[in-house]
């Protein structure tokens, strides 16, 4: 599935992602592929980016908020203050503040 977050100043992170974990208002949930299409308000927390079947992303001054997760470069994090997410057709795009 394709992931994109985006804030109000650039895009943060684009790429093709085995899954991703945002921080729901009423919890944590994680979304794969063929995830049925949602659209849910995100609270402040970390988004869990998996990309394990990547071999290779290339990180750029705009994927300066992306950092590995206790030192795993397959396993990305980034910290949002709130936030919308939508996935469809195994695209999701979050929205971040």
């Amino acid at each position: 599935m394709y992931l994109e977050i985006v804030s109000p100043e650039a895009t943060i992170f684009s790429s093709e992602v085995d899954s991703v974990t945002v921080p729901g208002v009423e919890g944590e949930f994680q979304m794969l592929n063929n995830h049925a299409a949602i659209v849910s308000t995100l609270s402040e927390g970390i988004v869990k980016i998996n990309t394990h079947a990547q071999s290779h992303l290339v990180f750029d001054e705009l994927h300066a908020l992306v950092v590995p997760h206790n030192n795993d470069k397959k396993v990305l994090t980034v910290k949002i203050n709130s936030g919308t997410v939508e996935m469809k057709d195994n695209k999701v795009i979050i929205l971040a503040d």
